[in-house]
């Protein structure tokens, strides 16, 4: 502790602010650095001494180098001794909902299913914080933070965020030797320090005041600036010498100086000799184990790793605690003296011996009760030999790693099941396990593996290919690949015996076809997939004609039958066809959305929308979080019903969303798209301000995952239209800059329309050329497309208006179409919104008819902001009458109450100002 005077000062104060009444101090993160040897562990222990005897609850972690591949360690580290003593009621109120997602990663729960990662963050957020205000101040304290596990270290890196709000102190130590993948978050974590200090070397004065403590105050000062001189004041290497120099029984004398530098040069290399001459070949054995082991090691464990004995093993510890090498710790625990020790030991192993100890040590921690996903990081430091049961248990401990929310670890492991290698049987399976397992954090690995295993010579089974192949489309359509996506589907359909796995995957190239914002032949298209649905209607007769027990009989007896054969008993109800893969409902779905888009009738599209959700639930088959279709059916459903006027509905779907996906842990882009959705309903249910929080929370998540995904898009593209909506233009068009949202636009729909929002948004900059150029070229390519849907794209109304200036017929002709499209609809808030955008190209008299029409349309809509805003448009029209008062009255109230701040200003300074024309 020479010199530390700062650095031990520094965390008393922040101790001391922590525990000061009324928390005058909170959420300080307090980081110490330097390089091995320095004394950052010391200084940690005396951080932890100040903050027991504070009062402080103590949270204690350390990295360990042969144990960074052991995902959430340090975590476990942290929480589980804390966690496991909480009293049953405890329990529930710290982990709330979070227990089956948080438990399994902090070891108190066996693993169950696949985990997202962002949710066991989140998860684990939400369990330090509840903690954190029971067992107020907390004191985290992480030493080697820069051997801490991948996932430990990016959830800190997040928490060290939220923790300012919290009582609760921070303190990390760390070299400057974090991994080249793990450089981010450092600089994140290290660089947000409230309090950085940087270790130094000590000074010659204090270098000499430990010679001599060790040595006798006899020692000379030739002896002991030489000593400084060779260590570079280097606290660790200057003990370890020290040692060196009693066991050698060398005097401190200048005279000694020669034989200094050799002795250090020893004492830093710690090569096997060293060992070996120092402690013995018994005691070298079980320090190997020791180091394999890492820290809190079990001595028994590392007794068997060695093949030592309880008397050998127990000879092997004192010895070793003799010399400095090990100390016990509570629990009967051992831990090595110093980071650097266990290194050396560890570097000092011959290969093949290393080798071989890790593979007793990956077969012993398991028979010890230590799991899989202990024992596979022994298992990854082994040679392959081709052996069928490493290949297993890399496997299962793979499951184990995705069901803690650890796909990178999984993927490790996996790696290293390709490597040994499996039976030829097998390798497209591990392939395929791979590429599933990046599904949700990784969709360029999901796609290169995938292929792998599809084209691999000894093949998946059909069902497994139809997984594969469907999956393989997801990650494409995920990377923006729509093209891709469909047609990989369409292809491996092709190549598919009839069944309901081609069912499936032709059902699926729809699917990924209808997501495409440019299709060469999407009215063409729209047309096959009203024959697909009759064909599969088909299916459904022949599966009553023959009485067929399984979807697959039936497929098959549709085909040999031919498209015309009829049944005796009649068609099977739609809801009940092919229950397990809901092939009919997930037509129906697809049906419903064509229609949306197309703009036809909405009561053709919610027939079909409803004939999908058989007693009005979604079936399992197209549940949010199931994996035989994903998440977009279940989104386009509610979307067409939110479109349709059917808010009920559609708030019903989004709801169960978010809940699913909170309850499952699934706080990537799945969640982020429930919140999408969410924010779209409020939006057109005129819930503004609710709307804006749920759409920057998806924007969040969609930052979290990375810019250019389909998510970015579409939660950019909404959110500039709710701000906007709120008043704040420029805001909107600041948005929207930061984004780069414009051209060029993904290959997948936005929603909104993203060409049709960018010339909104010129249009509000002012430029009405630029707006009409780009709002022209949206309105040919979604009329070549087929799609007409005046909610979703309103590029007719919008066009017409930034071209009335200029065009005054050619805007009105725009205005006339656009209603036109909106009234085959059927729906009161696309006709009415539609009517309010274009009466803006008409006179007064003629706009406040218009006007008048779409205020009686949507009165009728959930759309309250589109109502509000046409009150105040006719309010305005009508000029100075009391009519014009009462619209704009009642337009203000409802534009408040929505909280369309912009709106509501205007139409207040229109009664202010008497509506005069």
């Amino acid at each position: 502790m020479h010199e530390r005077e700062a650095e031990i000062r520094s965390a008393r104060w922040a101790v001391e602010a922590l525990t000061r009444p009324a928390g005058a101090a909170l959420g300080e993160l307090l980081v110490y650095t330097g390089a091995a040897g320095l004394g950052k562990t010391a200084v940690l222990t005396e951080v932890r001494r100040e903050a027991s005897r504070a009062g402080c609850t103590v949270l204690f972690a350390r990295g360990g180098e042969r144990q960074r591949h052991e995902p959430f360690r340090v975590v476990r580290q942290l929480l589980r001794p804390v966690l496991a003593a909480l009293s049953d009621e405890e329990r529930a109120q710290v982990f709330g909902p979070w227990e089956d997602i948080v438990g399994p990663a902090v070891g108190l729960l066996r693993p169950g299913g696949q985990l997202d990662p962002q949710g066991v963050r989140d998860g684990l957020d939400f369990v330090l914080t509840r903690l954190v205000q029971r067992r107020s101040p907390v004191v985290v304290i992480v030493d080697d933070l820069h051997w801490a596990d991948a996932e430990s270290l990016g959830w800190l890196a997040s928490f060290a965020v939220g923790a300012r709000e919290l009582p609760a102190l921070l303190v990390l130590a760390c070299r400057d030797e974090f991994p080249d993948e793990a450089l981010t978050l450092q600089r994140g974590l290290v660089g947000r320090a409230d309090r950085r200090h940087e270790l130094r070397p000590l000074q010659p004065a204090s270098v000499a005041r430990l010679v001599r403590a060790a040595l006798g105050a006899g020692a000379e000062d030739a002896f002991c600036r030489h000593v400084w001189a060779v260590t570079a004041g280097n606290p660790y290497e200057t003990t370890a010498l020290l040692r060196e120099v009693v066991d050698q029984r060398l005097d401190p004398i200048e005279e000694s100086t020669v034989q200094l530098r050799e002795l250090a040069a020893g004492t830093r290399g710690m090569t096997l000799r060293h060992w070996l001459d120092k402690i013995g070949p018994t005691a070298v054995r079980f320090a190997w184990a020791a180091s394999m082991l890492g820290t809190d090691i079990r001595p028994d464990l590392a007794a068997v790793v060695c093949a030592q004995g309880p008397e050998t093993a127990a000879e092997s510890v004192r010895e070793l605690r003799r010399h400095g090498v090990l100390v016990a710790t509570a629990g009967g625990r051992l831990e090595f003296v110093h980071p650097l020790i266990a290194t050396s030991v560890y570097q000092s192993m011959p290969p093949a011996t290393r080798t071989g100890m890790h593979g007793v040590a990956a077969v012993e921690t398991e028979n010890a009760g230590l799991g899989l996903l202990e024992a596979s990081r022994h298992l990854l430091e082994t040679l392959p030999e081709g052996d069928s049961a490493v290949v297993g248990k890399l496997r299962r401990a793979a499951r184990e790693h995705l069901a803690i929310g650890a796909p990178e670890a999984a993927q490790r492991c996996l790696r290293r099941a390709i490597s040994e290698p499996p039976a030829d049987e097998d390798r497209a399976e591990v392939l395929y396990e791979l590429g599933c397992s990046a599904l949700l954090t990784d969709p360029a690995t999901t796609v290169n593996q995938l292929r792998l295993a599809l084209a691999d010579p000894y093949g998946l089974s059909p069902e497994r290919r139809v997984d594969a192949t469907f999956r393989l489309a997801q990650a494409l359509a995920h990377s923006n690949r729509l093209g891709d996506a469909a047609a990989v589907c369409a292809e491996a359909a092709a190549r598919t015996s009839p069944g309901p796995g081609r069912l499936r995957l032709e059902v699926a190239h729809f699917m990924f076809a209808a997501f495409q914002s440019e299709d060469e032949d999407g009215p063409g298209r729209s047309r096959r997939l009203a024959e697909f649905d009759r064909m599969l209607e088909t299916v459904g007769m022949a599966f009553s004609d023959v009485g067929a027990d399984s979807p697959a009989t039936a497929a098959a007896a549709a085909t040999a039958t031919g498209p015309t054969a009829g049944p005796k008993d009649g068609p099977l109800p739609r809801e009940s066809l092919f229950e397990q893969n809901g092939l009919a409902q997930a037509v129906a779905v697809l049906r419903c959305w064509d229609l949306t888009l197309r703009g036809v009738d909405r009561e053709e599209a919610i027939a079909f929308a409803d004939s999908a959700l058989p007693g009005g639930r979604l079936p399992r088959s197209l549940g949010w979080t199931n994996t035989v279709w994903g998440f977009e059916l279940p989104g386009i459903l509610g979307i067409s019903y939110l479109y349709a006027d059917r808010v009920d509905r559609a708030e019903e779907l989004f709801t169960e969303a978010v809940r699913a996906y909170e309850v499952a842990g699934w706080s990537g882009g799945h969640l982020g798209f429930a919140y999408l959705l969410t924010g779209m309903l409020r939006f057109r249910c005129g819930s503004l301000a609710e709307a804006e929080d749920y759409l920057r929370r998806a924007l969040r998540i969609a930052e979290r995952i990375g810019p250019g995904v389909p998510l970015h898009w579409d939660a950019v593209g909404a959110l500039a239209e709710t701000v906007a909506a709120r008043g704040r233009v420029a805001e909107a068009l600041e948005l929207a800059h930061e984004h780069a949202f414009g051209p060029p636009y993904p290959t997948v729909m936005v929603l909104p329309d993203a060409p049709t929002l960018y010339g909104r948004l010129l249009l509000a900059r002012g430029d009405a050329a630029g707006a009409a150029e780009t709002l022209t070229a949206a309105g040919a390519a979604l009329d070549a497309r087929g799609w007409r849907n005046t909610v979703w794209a309103p590029w007719l109304g919008h066009l017409a208006r930034a071209v009335a200036a200029e065009q005054p017929d050619r805007a009105r002709d725009l205005a006339e179409e656009a209603v036109r499209r909106a009234r085959e609809s059927g729906t009161d808030s696309a006709i009415g919104s539609t009517l309010r955008l274009c009466a803006v190209v008409h006179d007064r008299p003629r706009a406040a008819e218009l006007l008048a029409q779409a205020v009686r349309h949507l009165e009728r809509s959930p759309a309250r902001y589109e109502h509000a805003i046409a009150l105040v448009d006719l309010g305005e029209a009508l000029g100075a009458t009391a009519a014009a008062r009462h619209a704009l009255a009642w337009g203000l109230e409802l534009a408040t109450r929505c909280g369309a701040d912009g709106l509501a200003a205007r139409a207040g300074d229109l009664l202010h100002a008497g509506a005069a024309g």
